[in-house]
């Protein structure tokens, strides 16, 4: 990389760190934790309630255990919102992907959830802004997630906070 090109990205990079570094406040009586592997069971918990949502007709979410299971480590942050009383009412689960086109690792959302009675007051807008420091302080120059099509709100959300589609999983289903 020339000089040029690197005191170029340096510079992108300190802008864009200076701008998500300045993260919006949670709301008075919210405060956010660090999560390990104490609180998977809590995090199960969350991701099923995403799905139920979602997929209300579902009965069997047994492959979000595996799942969470599979990929939670040092390498994968968890941090929680919680209310004053210490319930839980909100989460962040970072991961890493690889980008199938210039093959780099970017941080890839793979949770994120607010309580229903708990969202519309900025939790969710913090907790992607928290993300993209996480990413930033990293060295990551994208960040992703994915959502299913049918949860309009949280595109919304995305959408207004710079995200993009960038890909479409298409599926067809062949049985009945």
């Amino acid at each position: 990389m020339r000089d040029e090109e690197s005191t170029a990205y340096l510079f992108i990079y300190l802008i864009k760190l200076f701008r998500y570094s300045m993260v919006s406040r949670l709301p008075s009586g919210y405060k956010v934790i660090s999560g390990d592997s104490s609180s998977l069971f809590k995090l199960e918990e969350f991701a099923r309630l995403t799905y139920q949502e979602i997929f209300s007709s579902q009965d069997d979410y047994s492959h979000l255990t595996t799942t969470i299971h599979k990929l939670f480590s040092t390498e994968t942050p968890l941090w929680w919102v919680q209310t004053e009383k210490a319930q839980k009412i909100g989460c962040l689960w970072m991961g890493n992907a690889i980008d199938s086109l210039t093959n780099d690792r970017y941080s890839q959302i793979f949770l994120i959830f607010v309580l229903q009675n708990h969202r519309s007051q900025g939790i969710g807008t913090y907790l992607l802004q928290k993300a993209q420091e996480w990413a930033i302080n990293r060295g990551d120059r994208q960040i992703g997630l994915q959502v299913f099509a049918k949860n309009q709100n949280a595109i919304n959300l995305y959408l207004n906070l710079g995200f993009r589609t960038d890909s479409l999983l298409m599926l067809k289903p062949l049985l009945d």
